[in-house]
């Protein structure tokens, strides 16, 4: 039965044992061993890119309220090299999404400063290491989602499909900043029983880490955290580490 005791062990732990893994920042930094404290100082430009992304122009909501790039990489685990691939489209089947799925989605590519830097792969090969521990594979075929969530139309949805799986091998949900909005409860259900858990991600670089086939997960809708603000937004990067090959049509 999910509860924080579950989400607080230790990460493969957790993983193994419940499917479910919350990393805070020093639990973070400490799990993929992290260069610190001159990893999180390097971090800090890479986490003012998120206030140049570009609107998603693919929501069929007829909302404006996300704003997103995306990128792809391999990680071989024999040597751990991280390799990014030619940009490409997401696309899920609508088995896992049935809002978006079934056609394919071209975002803007991650900054070129941003995918090459090193913060940035240290931090997605320190994932595929761990998830690797949990469940050996020759490669991790990665996507890395840049999202914006903002209220500026009086209500934000960080999910608009609900509750769902994204069709990989695991999933990570990081904090990257939080201004000026209340609301985004990350739910996170036992795929195959009614057991869940529900807490607000608050500080930047706290992880969710997710075993996609065993577990559903959702985000409420965030609001204006009060009357006089209208600049509210909600800022993640999720990544997705998928073996045996991107999801393609």
């Amino acid at each position: 039965m999910f509860n924080i005791a579950t989400v607080q062990k230790p990460a493969a732990q957790g993983l193994r044992q419940d499917g479910i893994s919350l990393l805070m920042p020093a639990e973070l930094t400490a799990t993929l061993q992290l260069p610190s404290p001159g990893w999180a100082d390097g971090w800090a430009p890479i986490a003012r890119s998120w206030d140049r992304l570009p609107p998603d122009a693919h929501l069929k909501d007829g909302g404006h309220y996300r704003r997103r790039r995306h990128a792809c990489y391999v990680q071989t685990q024999a040597t751990g090299a991280l390799a990014p691939t030619p940009h490409r489209a997401h696309w899920q089947p609508t088995d896992y999404n049935a809002l978006h799925g079934g056609f394919e989605r071209w975002f803007d590519p991650v900054e070129p400063a941003v995918a090459q830097a090193p913060e940035w792969t240290t931090l997605l090969a320190g994932f595929g290491r761990l998830f690797a521990e949990v469940t050996p594979v020759p490669h991790w075929y990665i996507e890395a989602h840049q999202f914006r969530i903002d209220t500026a139309g009086g209500v934000g949805r960080p999910t608009p499909e609900g509750a769902h799986r994204d069709g990989v091998n695991f999933v990570v949900v990081m904090m990257v900043a939080r201004h000026g909005v209340k609301g985004g409860e990350t739910r996170v259900f036992d795929a195959h029983g009614p057991h869940g858990v529900r807490f607000v991600m608050q500080q930047p670089l706290t992880a969710l880490l997710l075993d996609d086939a065993r577990v559903i997960h959702e985000t409420t809708p965030i609001l204006p955290a009060d009357e006089q603000t209208s600049d509210g937004f909600r800022d993640t990067l999720v990544l997705t580490y998928r073996a045996g090959g991107f999801q393609a049509k």
